[in-house]
């Protein structure tokens, strides 16, 4: 997950600081001013070891930018590489003293083996996905929900569903020592598109476990399941990966970075998908100057 340098901050600031850190992975392994990060000057090792530990959650009030490449095995009757790259924009936004509202937007390009046999490769952008979190600063658990919406962006047949859809989100996340828990949810049905496609109703579900071995090294054990309830075949419904993922926390230029690698394993998977997959990522955050 993601794992990034602590800004320098007075004492008094680092408690809101640090609970507003938390909306970041779930939301980028899984991301209106930013209220809390203002200074991009690294304040040592503690406070490393301590961002790294508090950004192995979905949920913050930093910008962040992640790039996440993946290389999935065994697509299509030819059993080809699929590629797919996901930049996944976090942006915060403080609308009171007491709520959050943090927005992330899905932005998968796509490079993709012919799925049918006779089929032609296809590649360009898939659906955009853009999802808003209204979360509590002041709260025993972090949590956040709202809406999420799926945006035809794509005339790719096998890309995208040439579909609108929405419904709702939601994320938990809870810390104890060095482990972070939770799960990222969401289901979206279609509401307007192209009539001759097949209407959309497809859960998203993403449990995540963290543990900071180190001061700057993350690792988790994931999913991102994901269920077509249209599906005409049980065996196409699900597609369930089990990720395992090391993240380094470092920086790049000015910038603190998370790099990260991992490995998943499909154990189910529709018979046209993938049966395993290579990941690596990068996560720069990008700090806004104090005022004045």
């Amino acid at each position: 997950m993601t794992a990034l340098l602590l800004l320098s901050r007075p004492r008094r600031a680092r408690p809101r600081l640090r609970r507003a850190l938390l909306w970041m992975v779930a939301l980028t392994s899984l991301g209106a001013t930013p209220a809390v990060a203002q200074q991009a000057a690294p304040s040592g090792a503690h406070d490393a070891e301590a961002l790294a530990k508090q950004l192995s959650n979905p949920v913050s009030s930093l910008v962040s930018v992640p790039f996440q490449f993946n290389w999935e095995q065994n697509v299509g009757p030819a059993e080809q590489t699929r590629f797919v790259l996901n930049v996944q924009p976090v942006m915060p936004f403080a609308l009171t003293e007491n709520w959050n509202l943090i927005t992330r937007l899905v932005v998968p390009f796509v490079g993709q083996p012919p799925l049918a046999e006779g089929g032609t490769p296809a590649s360009g952008i898939a659906d955009l996905q853009a999802s808003f979190f209204f979360s509590p600063v002041k709260s025993g658990l972090t949590w956040g929900a709202g809406p999420v919406i799926s945006l035809p962006s794509t005339t790719q047949p096998t890309l995208g569903t040439e579909k609108w859809s929405a419904g709702p989100t939601v994320v938990v996340v809870k810390q104890h020592g060095h482990w972070t828990f939770g799960a990222l949810w969401n289901q979206v049905w279609s509401f307007s598109g192209n009539d001759a496609r097949v209407d959309v109703s497809q859960m998203f579900l993403q449990p995540f476990l963290s543990y900071q071995a180190t001061k700057t090294v993350t690792l988790t054990l994931q999913s991102e399941s994901s269920a077509n309830w249209k599906a005409a075949d049980d065996g196409d419904r699900w597609t369930v990966p089990i990720n395992v993922v090391v993240g380094k926390l470092a920086t790049l230029g000015p910038f603190p970075a998370s790099y990260q690698f991992g490995f998943g394993a499909f154990v189910a998977h529709p018979a046209i998908g993938p049966s395993w997959k290579v990941r690596s990522a990068i996560v720069v955050l990008l700090p806004r100057a104090p005022k004045g």
